[in-house]
């Protein structure tokens, strides 16, 4: 397993992309977080097997409905701390 983390750019808060990238993960079975940040971007943190997580940008670039992603950027990391479930945080 390794760890990717990304900043997602675009319009992406308030049109439902954290739902849409929750369910995109537990559909892949990944586990790892979501969240908002501060500047309009949005933080995702996912853990599974290499060609899984790129499965997963691409649905990050896709993006939800009424989102329009910009960019995805990814660094892949080693595991420090594991997740036992993919979340919304607030």
């Amino acid at each position: 397993m390794i760890e990717m983390h990304c900043i997602v750019s675009g319009v992406v808060q308030g049109v439902a992309y954290r739902a849409y990238a929750q369910e995109s993960a537990t559909e892949l079975a990944l586990v790892g977080f979501v969240r908002n940040l501060i500047d309009g971007t949005v933080e995702v943190v996912a853990q599974g097997q290499a060609e899984v997580l790129k499965e997963f940008v691409e649905y990050l670039n896709e993006g939800s409905l009424m989102s329009e992603v910009d960019t995805v950027a990814v660094d892949w990391k080693s595991i420090n701390k594991t997740y036992d479930e993919f979340s919304v945080l607030h």
